[in-house]
């Protein structure tokens, strides 16, 4: 678990600070960025100090034109698109909704017609998708974070001179411990919709087994206080994401099949490492369909409440399983010039599975106009010839067979 200490504020790159003073490795953040914007944004590391006290700064440097403002809608296929672990595009979208959601109701709009503006710029994109990523690196399956500083005062956005804390912020942070924590903006919307998206509970310092720490620093230096995010990962006996994962499920015969596919895309969101659809014959022999979640405990709620509001079912059942899974970690082959991520199952040290990315490969497929069918029999192939075969060993990066490169 992670103890997320915004006690002095929060902002996305103090968060992604923090997470790779922790441990996540920034290759993976800018893989993940690179995913959702190619090429327009590099994250920049560098050791600073604030207010006495050693920090890491990551600063997302855009490297293109940009847009200082971009939809919902838009952020939304950026992000559904990307070739990104599942548990990483969950994340992202459940932060960038629950800002549309507050941006709506702020302006009395619908969530879909919410245009962001500083949020919907490129690096506070990359910081959104890159702290996400750092949480899927570090294997946190569980957040909770201390009440959050929000500032005082006034503050510059687009639509003129606003107070502190701006009005998304407070939308955002209902139901949570707040303090003003100083003078100026604290915590900004996308420090203040990670946080309250992803952390299951507002607390002080859990008991746990301490790990590591991280420090991450924010862009002003105050002379009065360290203007940083800690990060504090460790164990703890009683952390809830140690119970058995639940699955939550429905019959249902009475809704617009064009439907599903959002259905199964908020379940997703909500925390669900895996949904899917069974079709079934219910009772007088009409046809429908069972909604099924697999969720850690801890979610079972959120994914409840998604499938009683999104779907027509006044009613759900859940049960308790106990999941298996290998470890899995990624190799990347060269598939016609471009990047192919292949999934790796470990089983003890030994290849069990190697899978091409289906995204991945689709993405190489509309690059070139080649078929689908060709470019996966490719890069099969091409994982087959650097070693990534069911009880080979993972080979050296270096040592990559002709035919292909492991990067």
């Amino acid at each position: 678990m992670a103890w997320v200490d915004v006690s002095a504020g929060v902002a996305g790159d103090m968060l992604l600070g923090a997470l790779v003073d922790a441990g996540a490795r920034p290759q993976v953040l800018q893989a993940a960025v690179d995913a959702v914007v190619p090429g327009a944004v590099e994250l920049v590391r560098s050791e600073v100090v604030r207010c006495g006290m050693r920090a890491c700064k990551m600063e997302p440097v855009v490297r293109t034109d940009d847009l200082p403002h971009r939809h919902w809608s838009e952020i939304r296929a950026m992000v559904a698109d990307a070739a990104l672990p599942e548990a990483v595009r969950a994340h992202a979208l459940r932060v960038f909704r629950r800002l549309a959601e507050a941006e709506a109701g702020v302006h009395g709009i619908e969530v879909d017609r919410v245009h962001f503006h500083e949020v919907g710029a490129l690096d506070s994109i990359a910081d959104v998708v890159g702290a996400c990523a750092a949480l899927h690196d570090l294997a946190i399956d569980r957040v909770v974070a201390s009440p959050i500083a929000l500032g005082s005062g006034t503050v510059a956005g687009a639509h003129g001179t606003i107070p502190v804390p701006v009005p998304a912020v407070l939308a955002m942070t209902g139901g949570w411990q707040v303090l003003a924590g100083g003078s100026g903006e604290l915590a900004t919307p996308t420090g203040a919709a990670w946080t309250t998206a992803l952390a299951q509970e507002c607390t002080a310092l859990p008991p746990m087994r301490l790990e590591c720490v991280g420090v991450g620093a924010g862009t002003k230096d105050f002379h009065d206080r360290a203007n940083v995010v800690r990060v504090v990962i460790g164990e703890s006996d009683d952390d809830p994401s140690t119970a058995a994962d639940v699955v939550v499920e429905a019959n249902v015969d009475d809704l617009d099949p064009r439907v599903w596919p959002h259905v199964l895309r908020r379940v997703l969101e909500s925390g669900a490492d895996d949904a899917w659809l069974t079709p079934i014959l219910m009772k007088k022999g009409r046809p429908a369909h069972t909604v099924h979640a697999l969720a850690p405990a801890r979610y079972a709620d959120a994914v409840s409440s998604v499938l009683l509001t999104e779907t027509s079912t006044i009613g759900l059942r859940r049960f308790a399983v106990h999941k298996t899974a290998l470890p899995r970690t990624w190799v990347e082959v060269e598939v016609e010039g471009a990047r192919v991520r292949i999934k790796i199952a470990l089983d003890n040290d030994r290849i069990s599975q190697a899978t091409p990315e289906f995204e991945d490969v689709a993405a190489v497929a509309r690059a070139t106009g080649r078929p689908l069918r060709a470019v996966l029999s490719e890069a099969a192939a091409a994982a087959v010839a650097v070693g990534l075969v069911a009880g080979a060993r993972l080979p050296d990066p270096g040592q990559a067979a002709d035919g292909g490169g492991i990067r």
